[in-house]
């Protein structure tokens, strides 16, 4: 359960993000709203998964499906620029997701 809630958090964070991005600096109020909702729930859920998940684990899974899944949004949703470089780098991160999720015990 500690990892579904990790996950949500993540997809959370994505979304917390995307919509920081549209607030404009905190001037538009539903984007605002919704980035201080889904802001709350992610971190909510982050504390849950952190109860029986250690903290480097989580804490490195969550940030990094929020990087790969804001990378993602910007590209598709932003129309933000595309390099080999950007996508390696997204690679290495997914990369080392999968290598914290191994190395954890649960």
């Amino acid at each position: 359960m500690a990892w579904i809630m990790l996950l949500i958090a993540g997809l959370l964070e994505v979304v917390w993000a995307f919509s920081m991005k549209q607030s404009h600096g905190f001037t538009r109020l539903v984007p605002t709203i919704v980035t201080l909702v889904t802001m709350i729930a992610s971190f909510a859920l982050l504390s849950f998964s952190m109860r029986s998940l250690p903290l480097g684990t989580a804490y490195t899974i969550w940030t990094g499906i929020g990087a790969v899944g804001a990378f993602l949004v910007g590209i598709l949703v932003l129309d933000e620029q595309v390099s080999a470089m950007r996508v390696l780098a997204a690679i290495l991160i997914v990369a080392g997701l999968a290598l914290m999720k191994l190395s954890s015990a649960h």
